[in-house]
């Protein structure tokens, strides 16, 4: 059978003999170390029980585990997500007719939201409008706006579209169509 040794029969510190009565040569037993002793020596058995730490692996094992846990939590709160833009309605088309072309200034309403956890600013914003898949205007605005982490808000802008193509020119000015229609994309 295996002599295992519990701290009740582990010998003193320093004792290498059970019967040995001289003290560590280290604290000359006061169980101190004075200061300014460059030299530190013990004697320890190698089969002594203090030597092994318990628990270990589970110490190990909880502290891997807490820290990917903290890892996948900072990186779930802090992963950049997509600001949306969604189109809410038009509110307004202003029609002006010149000599060269027929412009237009069409007031529209979107939604932005944010969903991610930390604030943005929308620096820059730009619009086209196309009519038959051929661009007629674009606009660029720049601070719209800031918004807050999970949050939506409104947001109005103008663009001014002047169609200067002869043949939608022409479409818009006749005067033997009472109502004219476009279909406007903006994008």
């Amino acid at each position: 059978m295996e002599n295992v040794q519990t701290p009740s029969n582990v010998p003193t510190y320093g004792a290498i003999k059970r019967q040995s009565t001289d003290n560590c040569p280290t604290c000359r037993g006061i169980g101190r170390i004075p200061r300014g002793h460059d030299q530190l020596v013990a004697v320890i058995p190698c089969n002594d029980v203090r030597l092994r730490p318990r628990r270990t692996k589970l110490y190990v094992c909880i502290s891997m585990v807490v820290c990917l846990f903290l890892c996948c939590l900072i990186l779930f709160f802090l992963f950049p997500r997509s600001v949306t833009l969604a189109p809410v309605s038009v509110l307004s088309v202003m029609v002006y007719f010149t000599p060269d072309a027929v412009d237009m200034e069409v007031t529209n309403l979107i939604n932005v939201t944010n969903e991610n956890f930390v604030p943005v600013q929308i620096v820059e914003f730009s619009v086209q409008g196309l009519i038959s898949s051929a661009v007629v205007g674009t606009s660029k605005f720049t601070n719209v706006t800031t918004m807050q982490g999970r949050s939506q808000k409104s947001v109005t802008f103008k663009i001014d579209l002047p169609v200067t193509d002869g043949g939608l020119n022409t479409y818009c000015k006749s005067t033997t169509i009472k109502i004219h229609t476009l279909f406007l994309e903006l994008q």
